[in-house]
């Protein structure tokens, strides 16, 4: 007993130090793989605007000059940038001009990110989409209302951003989530229909989801997301700004609406965050789409899952995922991701085309319909016209 026990002794030191030895490999793996990420992420910045792609330059120039767009562009096809452009004012009062690294409300293209983060503490067990709201915040004065259906928009809730503009008096002074949950278990305000009946988009879905993140992980929003989903990405110029946390939004980039001498001021509704209020630039949401497309942030089976639309089709080809707007062709094998954003000024376009990889990002900061109908992108890269009533039954 006592060799046996001399045996042991001899050779735990050396197992403990085998175990340091390997926990020491893996940390330095961990941190090389950090590295040779951040390295790869900066490679794929790497554009001289020498080499823009003629067409979509032409394209861009000209509803400059014909429409007044004004805003950022990024194209990007297999991984490499094949087009950049800025046009015009950050802020026309202050005769600002746009730089590539300038940072937009991204409105509703917010959306898109909110979901990442719900879906990756589904992936790691610490949410199902079938928990209701109720479970995570027992006051939320509404029954069956599943995580599922926040994500695809079939809660049938009231929409917050109407409802509390009677009720919040401060106009300037941000309001939280946690003021709106306690405002409908105060207000009990009518949902339009019951959970689960059909599709209906609703800022209320997004701005929940983003409560229940931070209930779940137990950290602000905009800190979980800058940890584990921004910095992740190699998304540098990245952060989640609130009206109730900063009395003035610390980015550049103004809202117009229509014409420039009507600047939009933030207000109240631009403290809720969730459903909109990340402030980003066309660089870091080409990083965001990498990221996805290499799994660095979710694996392929919750991607597809978001993928799929999850109510109907609307007009043959559109639907509703989780967190994504989706065009498919199943006759074609098309499958385009896209979301669209809208608030206070700032008007987008990011759109994923998973069949041939490609990126289109076109953030605007005047409101004014020059970016309602870009037909001639989709045409000068050879991928369907991702446009209702566009006709793709024809092509």
């Amino acid at each position: 007993m006592l060799k046996l026990r001399s045996v042991y002794l001899l050779l735990f030191p050396c197992v403990l130090l085998s175990a340091c030895f390997s926990s020491g490999s893996q940390e330095k793996k961990a941190k090389q793989k950090l590295i040779d990420t951040a390295r790869q992420d900066s490679l794929a910045l790497i554009f001289d605007p020498a080499n823009n792609n003629k067409k979509l330059d032409e394209y861009f120039k000209e509803i400059h000059r014909k429409r007044n767009y004004n805003g950022n562009v990024l194209v990007a096809k297999k991984g490499k940038i094949i087009y950049e452009g800025t046009f015009g004012w950050a802020d026309y009062l202050h005769r600002d001009s746009l730089k590539i690294d300038s940072k937009f409300q991204l409105a509703s293209v917010s959306k898109p990110m909110t979901a990442t983060a719900v879906l990756m503490l589904m992936e790691e067990g610490k949410l199902k989409l079938s928990q209701t709201v109720d479970e995570f915040y027992p006051e939320f004065p509404y029954k069956g209302i599943t995580i599922e259906m926040l994500l695809s928009h079939r809660s049938g809730l009231n929409n917050y951003v109407y409802f509390t503009d009677g009720i919040w008096k401060q106009k300037y002074k941000g309001m939280t989530n946690q003021d709106v949950i306690r405002l409908y278990a105060e207000h009990k305000p009518a949902p339009y229909f019951p959970p689960n009946r059909q599709f209906h988009y609703n800022n209320s879905n997004f701005m929940l989801l983003a409560a229940i993140v931070e209930k779940v992980s137990g950290q602000d929003f905009d800190i979980y997301m800058q940890e584990h989903i921004f910095k992740p990405s190699g998304m540098k110029n990245t952060a989640i700004y609130s009206t109730a946390k900063y009395e003035k939004i610390p980015v550049d980039v103004v809202g117009h609406d229509r014409v420039w001498r009507r600047s939009v001021r933030q207000d109240f509704l631009d403290g809720t965050t969730g459903d909109k209020g990340v402030y980003s630039t066309v660089e870091d949401l080409f990083l965001f789409d990498r990221a996805l497309r290499d799994g660095r942030l979710l694996n392929q089976q919750t991607l597809d899952s978001a993928y799929t639309p999850h109510s109907k089709l609307r007009n043959t080809y559109f639907g509703y995922g989780l967190g994504w707007r989706i065009y498919v062709d199943s006759a074609k094998n098309e499958k385009v991701v896209y979301h669209t954003g809208w608030w206070h000024g700032f008007r987008h376009i990011y759109l994923r085309d998973t069949k041939r990889d490609i990126v289109i990002v076109i953030l605007s900061n005047l409101v004014n319909g020059s970016i309602n109908q870009i037909d001639e992108v989709y045409k000068i890269l050879g991928m369907p016209v991702v446009r209702r009533g566009a006709g793709n039954d024809d092509d």
